[in-house]
C-alpha cells in the first residue's frame, strides 16, 4: 500500500507538470535585430518611395507592424542609453552624444537585461552598446562580436540583440572615385529626392547607394532569422526589427525632424506564444511607441513586473489590445550635443502635430559638425546654398531657425511649412507649446545647465540633481520662453535677469538675447559689461556672441581668452561653439586661435582637435 501511493504520488507530480497551466509558465525568447541610421522612408513596407526589403516584410506577414515607431533621440549613443535605461536621456543625464562622463543608472532602476536575468534568461549583444551610462556586471551574460543565443544552457530562454551596421552614416564616406566606380543595383530614377534635399546627381546616387546597403541590411537580417529556424527556434521566438533612429542623407541624422526620428518597426510573433498578444498576424498598429517602451514591452512578454522609475510602458502583451495601443498619440524627442556640435533642441509630437522648440534658434542646423561633413552630399549642399542654388525649402538647413516651428506631419511629413508663423493657428500651437512646457517642467529636463555645470556638480546622481533643483529648472525654461514675446513686453524683465545674482538666470537671459538679436539692441551696453566683468566665462562668450551678432563688437578677443581660460573640456567646447557660429558665414568674424595656450588635457580631447582643425581651415 505505501509503495502504491508513493507511484500515485509521483504519477500527479508529472501530470500536473504536464498542464497547460504549467505549459504556459514557459518564457518566450526574445531577438532584436537592429540596423543603423535608417528612418522608415527608405523601406516601401512604410513608404511609397522607399524599397521592398522581402525579409522585413516577411516578419511582418508574420506579426505586427508599426506606423508611429519613434527614436526618443536622432543619434545612437542617445538613443541607446533610452532603450538600455526606459528612461528619458533628460532626466537621468544621457541626452549628450557622447558623453564626456557616463552617468549612474537611477536609483533602484536597473537596465532591462539584467531583470531578464535575474528570471533566467541568458542575454547576449552582439557587439555596439554605445551608452552614455555606467554599465553593472549583470547586465549581459556576453556583449561582444559575435556574441550568440548557442552558448546558453539547455532549454534556457534568451534575449539576444544583433546590431547591423551596413547601413550606418560611415558608408556615406564614399570619394568621387568611388562614385565613378561602383553602380548601383537600385537605380537612380527609382525614387523621388526629398523636397529639402537638390535634386542633382550627387544626391541621387547617394540615394541609391544607401537603398543598396538597406538591400544588404535585409540579407543579414534574414540569416539571423535562417539561424533560428536551424536552431528549431522560430516557434518560441519573438523577433524585434527596428532602427536605432533614423538617418542617414543630410539633415537626418542629429536633427529632430521626422527623417532623424521616425523609425520602422516591425514584431513577429512565434506560433507558440501568439496567447502573450492581443493583435492578428499581418496587422498594423497606428498608435505610437518610442524606443523608452522597449525595454518595458520586452519584461512584459517575459512575465517580468515592469519596474517603477522608468518612463516607458509596453506595447506587447496580454493586456495589451490594439483598441487601447491606438489611442496612443504622443513621442517626445531631444537634441543636445553631437560629437563637438552643440544645440538645444525639444519636440513633442501629438497626433497629427509635430511641435519644435529651438532654445538656440542663431545655431542653425548647418552649423558645422566634423563628422556630418564627411559626407560628398552635405558638402555638396552646402557648396549650392552659398552658390544660391536652392530654393526655399533646400536653403533653410543653413539659415537661422525660428524659436518655435509647427507642423502637420499628415499633411507634412518632411516639415516644410511653419505653421507657428501663421495665426489661423495660434490656438493648437499655444496647446502644443504648454504640452511641451509640462514636459519639460516636470522631469525635470537638465539642459537647462551647460553640460559641463552638470558633470562637475550633477552627474554623481543626476535624478536626485534634478528633483533637488526642479523649481530653479522651472524658471530658467520662463526664462528661455521669454523669445517667444513681443520683445518690447519683456525687455524689462530681460534688462533685471541680466543682473540677476544667479548666473544661469544671466545665462538664459544672453541666450534670449541672442534670439532677439537687433531686437535687444537696446540693452547692449548692459551685456557690454557683461561680456568683460562676468564671473562666468561662458556668460562672456554668450555676451560677446550677441555684440557679434548685432554688429556691435567684434567677439574674437573675448572668446579667444575665454577659451584659453576654460579649465574643462565641457566649457571649452561650448565656447569653441560660439566660436564656430561667428567664424561661419553667418558672421565671417576672424578667429587666430594659438592651440599652446589651451590648457594641454583640454586640447588633447578628440572633439576639442576637431573644432581647432575646422577653424583653422576657414
Amino acid at each position: 500500500m505505501p509503495q502504491l501511493t508513493f507511484k500515485l504520488i509521483i504519477f500527479l507530480l508529472i501530470l500536473a507538470a504536464c498542464t497547460p497551466e504549467k505549459q504556459e509558465e514557459k518564457r518566450p525568447n526574445i531577438v532584436w535585430i537592429t540596423s543603423e541610421d535608417n528612418s522608415k522612408h527608405y523601406l516601401k513596407l512604410f513608404d511609397d518611395n522607399g524599397i521592398s526589403l522581402p525579409n522585413i516584410e516577411a516578419l511582418a506577414k508574420e506579426g505586427i507592424k508599426f506606423n508611429h515607431a519613434f527614436s526618443n533621440a536622432p543619434v545612437c549613443s542617445v538613443a541607446r542609453s533610452t532603450i538600455i535605461s526606459g528612461c528619458y536621456g533628460p532626466r537621468i543625464g544621457t541626452q549628450y552624444h557622447r558623453k564626456l562622463t557616463p552617468v549612474p543608472m537611477p536609483d533602484a532602476i536597473k537596465m532591462f537585461p539584467s531583470y531578464l536575468r535575474e528570471a533566467g534568461y541568458h542575454t547576449t549583444n552582439d557587439r555596439k552598446e554605445d551608452y552614455n551610462i555606467i554599465k553593472p556586471d549583470d547586465v549581459w551574460n556576453e556583449s561582444a562580436k559575435g556574441a550568440t543565443w548557442r552558448d546558453r544552457k539547455e532549454g534556457q530562454p534568451f534575449f539576444h540583440v544583433f546590431n547591423i551596421t551596413e547601413t550606418h552614416e560611415s558608408r556615406l564616406h564614399f570619394n568621387g572615385a568611388q562614385m565613378d566606380t561602383i553602380t548601383t543595383k537600385t537605380s537612380e530614377d527609382e525614387f523621388t529626392v526629398h523636397p529639402y534635399h537638390p535634386d542633382s546627381k550627387l544626391f541621387r546616387y547617394t540615394n541609391a547607394y544607401y537603398r543598396d546597403k538597406l538591400l544588404q541590411m535585409d540579407g543579414m537580417l534574414g540569416e539571423v532569422v535562417t539561424k533560428l529556424e536551424e536552431d528549431g527556434l522560430l516557434d518560441d521566438t519573438f523577433i524585434f526589427y527596428y532602427a536605432d533612429h533614423g538617418g542617414v542623407l543630410p539633415g537626418s541624422k542629429g536633427y529632430i525632424y521626422e527623417v532623424g526620428l521616425h523609425v520602422p518597426l516591425v514584431v513577429r510573433i512565434p506560433k507558440n506564444f501568439k496567447h502573450l498578444v492581443n493583435m492578428e498576424e499581418g496587422s498594423s498598429v497606428d498608435g505610437f511607441v518610442s524606443f523608452i517602451d522597449l525595454g518595458a514591452t520586452v519584461l512584459n512578454l517575459a512575465g517580468i513586473p515592469i519596474p517603477e522609475g522608468i518612463d516607458g510602458k509596453p506595447f506587447l502583451g496580454k493586456d495589451i489590445t490594439t483598441d487601447e495601443l491606438n489611442t496612443r498619440d504622443e513621442t517626445f524627442s531631444y537634441a543636445d550635443r553631437f560629437d563637438e556640435k552643440y544645440d538645444l533642441v525639444r519636440a513633442v509630437r501629438k497626433g497629427k502635430y509635430k511641435y519644435i522648440r529651438n532654445f538656440q534658434p542663431f545655431n542653425y542646423d548647418a552649423l558645422m559638425n566634423n563628422y556630418r561633413y564627411k559626407q560628398m552630399a552635405y558638402k555638396e549642399w552646402k557648396a549650392m546654398y552659398k552658390d544660391g542654388k536652392l530654393d526655399e525649402n533646400q536653403a533653410r538647413f543653413f539659415e537661422k531657425r525660428t524659436p518655435e516651428m509647427l507642423f502637420n506631419v499628415e499633411e507634412d511629413p518632411f516639415e516644410t511649412n511653419n505653421l507657428a508663423l501663421d495665426p489661423e493657428n495660434s490656438e493648437a500651437l499655444q496647446a502644443m507649446r504648454k504640452l511641451l512646457d509640462d514636459r519639460l517642467k516636470g522631469m525635470p529636463d537638465l539642459s537647462f545647465y551647460p553640460e559641463y555645470y552638470l558633470v562637475e556638480n550633477a552627474f554623481e546622481n543626476p535624478v536626485t540633481f534634478g528633483q533637488a533643483n526642479q523649481q530653479q529648472i522651472s524658471k530658467y525654461i520662463d526664462i528661455s520662453n521669454l523669445s517667444l514675446s513681443d520683445f518690447g513686453s519683456v525687455k524689462s524683465e530681460l534688462d533685471n535677469l541680466l543682473s540677476s545674482s544667479d548666473p544661469w538666470e544671466r545665462y538664459w537671459a544672453l541666450i534670449v538675447c541672442c534670439s532677439f538679436a537687433e531686437e535687444a539692441k537696446e540693452l547692449k551696453d548692459r551685456i557690454r559689461e557683461i561680456s568683460q566683468q562676468d564671473a562666468v566665462n561662458i556668460n562672456k562668450v554668450r555676451a560677446a556672441a550677441f555684440l557679434g551678432m548685432i554688429g556691435e563688437r567684434d567677439p574674437a578677443e573675448v572668446m579667444t581668452k575665454a577659451l584659453y581660460a576654460s579649465t574643462s573640456v565641457g566649457e571649452a567646447l561650448l565656447i569653441l561653439n560660439s566660436i564656430t557660429l561667428m567664424a561661419s558665414y553667418q558672421y565671417n568674424f576672424d578667429f587666430e586661435l594659438d592651440a599652446t595656450n589651451i590648457e594641454e588635457s583640454i586640447n588633447k580631447d578628440r572633439e576639442i582637435q576637431n573644432r581647432l582643425t575646422y577653424l583653422a581651415s576657414i
